[in-house]
């Protein structure tokens, strides 16, 4: 109960800029230093732009009320990867939708990133998505051939899953039962809001987190390689442009030994 609470108290505190006390920013407010790119193609079925040129400027440090943040213009699908990979670690990621939309208001935070990007949906890497899709916010996707088993119950027509800590334990990824879990409840916040996602990753269990609120527990993380699904525990950490523009005001990380046991009840 106690990490609960001080968890409510410390998502309360306005962020700002890249910095928050307790956890260390993963970027450093002046730069995209130690983050890769990978632009797609501008039209449907075009070449991609690629690795580390972005000549559309859809990542960029810029200023919004008088503070640092990441711009996504979500002009063309495209990512944004850290150059390290990450373990057993806390994430908490503050950000608000912009005006601009190309498609729709769609992004997401994946993580476990591995191998080549393009191996997801032709741009992005091999990993597990927490989903930021306006009306979706903490769905899970198993991107590229990344693979979850998570507690969900099934529609009535059969087509569609719905996270649940009651539900039968079912297999997500290529090939598997479905690519995605939605999420058990909305908490997402209205448009021009700021909302905070935490995600919590230890060996090979993560947890989606939204304003404080828990909506996804995922199991059994893996990657399929050869049929066979093989332990993922770990990866880099990449962020989406997909159709919306978005301000990422601070995504900050920091090392865990535990997740907290009250999110996985």
């Amino acid at each position: 109960m106690k990490k609960l609470i001080l968890f409510c108290i410390v998502i309360s505190v306005t962020v700002t800029g890249f910095s928050q006390k307790g956890m260390k920013s993963l970027f450093n407010g002046k730069n995209l230093k130690g983050w890769n790119t990978y632009i797609g193609p501008k039209e449907k079925g075009g070449v991609p732009i690629g690795l580390n040129a972005d000549p559309l400027k859809i990542f960029t440090i810029a200023e919004l009320d008088g503070v640092k943040v990441l711009h996504i213009s979500g002009e063309v699908n495209a990512s944004i990867a850290t150059a390290k990979e990450y373990e057993n670690y806390h994430v908490r990621m503050v950000f608000k939708w912009g005006n601009k939309v190309y498609s729709k208001l769609n992004s997401g935070l994946l993580y476990h990133s591995y191998g080549p990007f393009g191996a997801g949906l032709d741009v992005w890497m091999s990993s597990h998505e927490f989903q930021l899709c306006t009306g979706k916010m903490g769905d899970s996707y198993c991107m590229g051939k990344s693979y979850f088993e998570i507690p969900a119950i099934k529609s009535d027509d059969g087509k569609t899953f719905t996270y649940s800590a009651s539900g039968v334990k079912t297999q997500f990824g290529q090939g598997k039962t479905a690519p995605i879990a939605a999420k058990s409840a909305d908490y997402e916040k209205p448009k021009g809001e700021w909302n905070v996602i935490d995600l919590y990753c230890f060996g090979r269990t993560s947890v989606h987190v939204v304003n404080g609120k828990v909506n996804m527990v995922n199991y059994n993380s893996g990657k399929i390689e050869n049929g066979k699904v093989l332990p993922l525990t770990k990866g880099k950490i990449q962020i989406q442009s997909e159709g919306g523009e978005l301000f990422v005001k601070s995504l900050e990380w920091e090392p865990i030994k535990e997740i907290p046991a009250e999110f996985l009840k």
